[in-house]
């Protein structure tokens, strides 16, 4: 994992997958500056979304992540920390979190159940 460059935050890319952890609170100051900062690809992020079970990189110890849908685009899945609330995005989700489009909204009609 790499620090992010940016003064306000604490979050952190993943230097394999491009996936980003993001500190508690910190999503909201960063989804407007998603563009610059998820710069992961799509691509790669959605074959990462199928892997689920990763271990917490800011608690210590061998704190399992949490499956989590986000409720106003629910095809949209991330991981978050039950200890400190931090959340885990695949490259290319926070970008989708920062949008909100006609064809997200119809898509999210028909989303699958995360299981």
């Amino acid at each position: 994992m790499q620090s992010l460059e940016l003064p306000y935050v604490r979050s952190l890319r993943c230097s394999q997958c491009h996936g980003l952890w993001v500190a508690v609170g910190e999503e909201r100051e960063l989804v407007a500056s998603a563009a610059q900062v998820d710069t992961g690809d799509v691509a790669v992020g959605a074959h990462y979304n199928g892997i689920d079970r990763i271990t917490c990189p800011s608690c210590t110890g061998d704190t399992q992540l949490i499956r989590m849908v986000d409720a106003a685009q629910p095809h949209i899945w991330f991981e978050s920390c039950g200890v400190c609330f931090g959340r885990f995005y695949d490259a290319g989700e926070l970008r989708d979190t920062a949008e909100h489009t006609i064809a997200e909204f119809l898509r999210n009609l028909d989303a699958p159940e995360r299981v």
